[in-house]
């Protein structure tokens, strides 16, 4: 290896999970189940390798990517990082995530600092060496006991072809005994056919194969367990016993892979092959599994919560949101169904607030940016809190609520968010104003207040209740703020900031002391939620409906 390098520190044990056939297989729920199984007794550090050219997600359209994950450390990273924290009970970095966009940037900076000494740059094996570099640093400096490796996009993609090129190298490099491959594929059942068809995973390893990686392990997503005789096919096929094929069963909720996984016995081949102890610890996941799976049949309580934005389009806006309902249904013991609401309809009128709360226990107004949608928000954040039904407003959820109260309840005529000046359109009281030093910024990316941030809540109020904690901490991705001028005027007939920034005048909570369950927050409570820890709030909400049904 170059002398460059971090050197391999002879502990760490790689897995590199890939894909084929088709993208939106789940790969990161993969990795992430593969995991669970071993992060009870070892440290597992999750990384995500994405192909793109943007330095992260965070200035990428909800609709095309899905929702943009926030760590604590401030970085804006690939919704999988939502599945590694759930399903490995880590704290993620920035630094876990590699991007195509970070790799050429590192690249031309040691180009033009003159670290190449004169020598051509090229994509093997300057590129290649970049990638491999980032790889034995983390295991260096995490100490880790294994290094998860998601490689994104599928088999065969122009764009994540060096992630799979360094891979190689990696298992030359350090030796096929500390190294795995598995390979995520997809087993179809054609409609009329009624037979499970094995040749796209077929042509899915050949791909693999041809780029110098030999799985070890073959994943088949599929509707119902791969049949016996299948497994054999692939295994002839593809190189490798048919007992290291494993179904990867289509599930309600993914936090049923794991206990799958375990079944068809994958701790077992990866014990054997790195040559690891680490036992599964499933009991209290499989108990909350099992409270979710019983209420899908046969539910206590069905509660019906309206999740309203502009991003519907793609329910992956939203992931986090309803990873946390999913959470706090299962220790509640309740079946929740999701309506999805186009608040933008509201707007224009294609659809009354009435219509659309009909039969609705509660109603969710998540994170979101810019003008289109927000009046249909106020309209239906207006109709919620005058009908006395469960509310969450989250981040622009909450900045809309102040605006609504302003206006409706306060007198406030022409109270308004700044944030839509910049389509144009004025507001005469900027109840909700830029965050100091956000006015005149250029650059869109990572400029906003990211990450975890304290919380101070006030004694004897409803947060303080719901949290059992005086001081919390939460993650953050905003730009605007309730604007100081205006608090102590709002803040009357009802109306409490209940929750603010440790050592700023940022206001964090509010709630309404004449309602069920009006609370709003400026933080992202859906991004801290697990299922063996859920979000205090998400709790609260949906505890507040069964109180009240």
């Amino acid at each position: 290896m170059n002398s460059n390098f971090y050197q391999y520190n002879g502990k760490t044990k790689f897995i590199f999970v890939t894909g084929g056939v088709i993208s939106g297989l789940g790969k990161g729920v993969a990795a992430a189940s593969i995991g669970a199984l071993l992060a009870g007794k070892l440290k597992v550090i999750p990384v995500k390798c994405d192909g793109y050219l943007n330095t992260d997600p965070g200035t990428m359209n909800p609709i095309e990517h899905g929702e943009v994950y926030v760590l604590d450390d401030g970085g804006e990273v690939d919704m999988d990082f939502g599945h590694y924290e759930r399903f490995l009970n880590v704290t993620a970095r920035s630094d876990w995530s590699l991007t195509m966009g970070r790799v050429f940037k590192r690249i031309w900076e040691k180009e033009r600092q003159g670290d190449y000494l004169g020598r051509t740059v090229q994509f093997i094996p300057h590129v290649t060496d970049i990638i491999k570099q980032h790889f034995y640093r983390l295991a260096e400096q995490e100490n880790a006991d294994v290094l998860l490796i998601e490689i994104g996009g599928t088999v065969g993609d122009l764009e994540n072809q060096f992630y799979v090129e360094a891979a190689r190298q990696v298992f030359h490099e350090i030796g096929s005994e500390n190294c795995l491959s598995v390979h995520l594929t997809y087993v179809p059942i054609p409609n009329g056919v009624h037979e499970q068809k094995s040749k796209p995973t077929q042509m899915s390893v050949r791909d693999l194969h041809e780029r110098g990686i030999y799985p070890e392990i073959i994943i088949g997503r599929c509707e119902e367990y791969l049949k016996p005789h299948i497994k054999e096919k692939i295994g002839l096929y593809c190189n490798l016993p048919a007992s290291h094929v494993i179904s990867g069963l289509d599930v309600k909720h993914v936090y049923e892979c794991p206990i799958v996984y375990d079944r068809e016995g994958l701790p077992e081949i990866l014990s054997k092959k790195l040559r690891i102890y680490a036992p599964p610890r499933l009991g209290e996941w499989s108990h909350l599994v099992d409270t979710l799976k019983r209420n899908e049949v046969s539910p206590r309580k069905t509660i019906t919560v309206a999740i309203c934005g502009k991003y519907t389009a793609l329910e992956d806006s939203y992931a986090s949101v309803v990873e946390a309902l999913n959470h706090a249904s299962a220790h509640l013991d309740l079946k929740v169904c999701i309506r999805w609401v186009d608040t933008e309809k509201i707007e224009n009128d294609a659809v009354t607030v009435e219509t659309a709360m009909n039969g609705v226990d509660a109603v969710i107004v998540p994170g979101g940016f810019g003008s289109r949608g927000i009046e249909g928000k106020i309209e239906l954040i207006r109709y919620v809190r005058e009908k006395q039904i469960p509310f969450l407003g989250i981040c622009y959820g909450m900045q809309l609520a102040v605006v609504e109260f302003a206006r409706n309840v306060r007198g406030i005529k022409g109270a308004g968010t700044t944030e839509v000046e910049a389509d144009g359109i004025p507001v005469e009281v900027p109840v909700v104003t830029y965050l100091p030093g956000q006015e005149n910024l250029k650059e869109k990316g990572a400029t906003m207040r990211l990450g975890g941030h304290d919380v101070l809540i006030l004694e004897g109020s409803r947060a303080r209740a719901i949290y059992q904690e005086a001081r919390i901490r939460e993650r953050f991705r905003h730009r605007y703020e309730v604007n100081p001028k205006y608090v102590k005027d709002i803040e009357q007939d009802g109306l409490v900031f209940s929750g603010k920034a440790a050592g700023e005048d940022i206001m964090q909570i509010m709630e309404l002391t004449n309602h069920p369950y009006f609370m709003a927050c400026q933080f992202h409570p859906e991004l801290k939620s697990s299922l063996l820890n859920p979000a205090p709030l998400f709790l609260g909400l949906l505890r507040a409906c069964d109180e009240r049904l």
